[in-house]
């Protein structure tokens, strides 16, 4: 038996880990690499093997970049099942569609930038296929109809008219929505069968909404293997979910094989419990100025729990009640989603809300912006008010847009909450804005620009740490050191190369035996 890593080895996104027997190929999740586009474009359509031979995929939770490959799968050959926990089925529903529309939109944008370049540099001439001076003046006109929206039919037609190199997306939502039909979703502690001789058993991850510690059990040659995948590995003591599981049941206790995430694996975070009152005086704080806190916020995960304890600050009266706003379809969606999972929340939440007869997601200053109208009319409100958008890392969506309206104003305050990745303007607000606040303010505002147009970063700039999901190096170590599971060998994966190799090292401190695997390199569990 062996195990073969294809994806999120020595780096952060594209998880891909298959396991391989006499009888079976197994793929552990099948995400999608993200970064500079050329490099995960070719990463992404690379798929290392045939579709054909997979007997099943076991997906840890729903994330991109780790289910965002699927439908790359599921157009082919792949004839096999998608096994995950309920809730992940549930929000893939979303997801994938939602990435496929982006992928499309990405694609025929580029391809408009590929015409429109083509047209600028077409010089007139009589021969075949060639245009006049007024004809390439005309067809410039037809790229985009009316609203400036691009004229998908008028680019394509000249793409084929003078064989430019056509740009597709790695799906379409079409594709996404059959692989939707591949997935099963099972409960936690469900044992399921996924091979000849091969059961999963999924325990909660704590990470997000139905991410899953992955147990896959080979029977082979008159032996029985445990491989243990972590998937994400997330927090304690954080709101809505409860902790990630450090009690395994007896026949899942010896493990052969631990494949562990290190994102975090050389890093502490500030405690779980600041959260609350960081986000209360920055909330106070920007009130007092007769500002608006507006906050960046990923779609699935993040934007459910600011609401969370938004609504407790609320309860509680220790802030201001001023509206909130959720403005994302897409979150919208997804927190509707969370509402339909309540057997996930931790007790507290039972506690503090549903016994109660309350909705978490749901208090009387909270709105829910769907329709572009109702968005660009917040854009221009002046009132104090709490705004919560996408995209997460400022690089798409409608945050860019209040971005615009209030970006340049020294009332309002910017909240960055997630990790924003280098080469993002998240990263270069979070970055310029902490560099001014340090310097006191003084001087000009650092300029930034979006939307092809230069803004003066005169809005403060305001980070909380605390929001993250995934679980820190001495989280991670709870896991290996607090559980009951007795491991033999551990292969550390997910996270950067500086962060995965000190989180090895510190294992083997500790009296592990850890391996960090290349792309492509396969260890046998024997």
């Amino acid at each position: 038996m062996f195990i073969t890593f294809y994806g999120a080895a020595r780096e952060v996104t594209g998880s891909m880990h298959m396991v391989t027997t006499e009888t079976d190929h197994i793929l552990f999740d099948c995400g999608m690499f993200q970064g500079r586009r050329q490099e995960s474009e070719e990463k992404n359509r690379a798929i290392p093997f045939d579709a054909g031979i997979l007997s099943g995929i076991i997906l840890s939770h729903a994330h991109i970049d780790h289910s965002g490959r699927i439908p790359c799968l599921t157009r082919k050959a792949f004839n096999g099942r998608i096994i995950c926990t309920d809730a992940t089925k549930d929000i893939c529903e979303y997801l994938l569609p939602d990435s496929a529309k982006i992928q499309e939109s990405d694609s025929n944008y580029l391809n408009y930038k590929v015409v429109r370049n083509f047209l600028n540099h077409l010089q007139p001439s009589k021969k075949k296929n060639s245009a006049s001076p007024g004809e390439i003046k005309e067809m410039k006109k037809l790229l985009k109809g009316k609203g400036q929206k691009l004229n998908y039919e008028k680019i394509n037609m000249l793409i084929d008219r003078y064989h430019l190199k056509k740009v597709t997306p790695l799906y379409t939502t079409a594709e996404a929505q059959q692989a939707l039909g591949f997935f099963d979703g099972y409960p936690y502690g469900r044992l399921i069968t996924v091979g000849k001789g091969m059961t999963c058993k999924f325990y909660d991850a704590g990470h997000i909404l139905g991410s899953a510690i992955c147990m896959l059990k080979v029977q082979e040659n008159g032996k029985t293997h445990n491989i243990c995948f972590s998937g994400d590995f997330g927090r304690f003591d954080k709101p809505i979910l409860q902790n990630p599981t450090l009690l395994f049941d007896k026949e899942d206790q010896e493990v052969d094989l631990l494949v562990m995430e290190s994102t975090y694996g050389n890093r502490e975070h500030g405690p779980a419990t600041d959260i609350k009152q960081k986000l209360k005086t920055i909330i106070c704080e920007t009130v007092e100025r007769g500002g608006s806190v507006l906050i960046p916020a990923f779609a699935f995960g993040r934007a459910q729990e600011l609401i969370y304890v938004l609504h407790e600050l609320y309860n509680a009266g220790e802030v201001p009640r001023i509206p909130v706003y959720l403005d994302s379809p897409l979150a919208i969606d997804l927190t509707r989603v969370f509402g339909e999972h309540p057997e996930l929340y931790d007790q507290k939440t039972h506690q503090d809300f549903l016994e109660n007869g309350k909705n978490p997601f749901s208090f009387k200053q909270m709105n829910f912006i769907k329709s572009i109208e109702e968005s660009m009319a917040l854009m221009r409100e002046e009132k104090p008010s709490i705004i919560i958008a996408s995209s997460g890392m400022c690089e798409a969506g409608r945050v860019l847009h209040h971005l615009r309206y209030k970006i340049h104003n020294e009332k309002h305050t910017i909240l960055i909450v997630g990790f924003m990745a280098e080469n993002t303007l998240g990263r270069r607000i979070l970055e310029q804005g902490q560099k001014y606040e340090e310097s006191g303010r003084k001087g000009n505002a650092p300029l930034l620009t979006f939307l092809n147009k230069e803004y003066p970063l005169q809005a403060h700039v305001k980070n909380i740490g605390g929001f993250s999901a995934h679980g820190d190096k001495t989280e991670l170590l709870r896991l290996v050191k607090k559980s009951n599971l007795n491991i033999k060998k551990i292969a550390v994966v997910h996270g950067e190369e500086d962060q995965t190799f000190s989180f090895a090292d510190l294992l083997k401190q500790e009296g592990f035996s850890a391996v960090v695997p290349r792309r492509g390199e396969t260890i046998q569990i024997q």
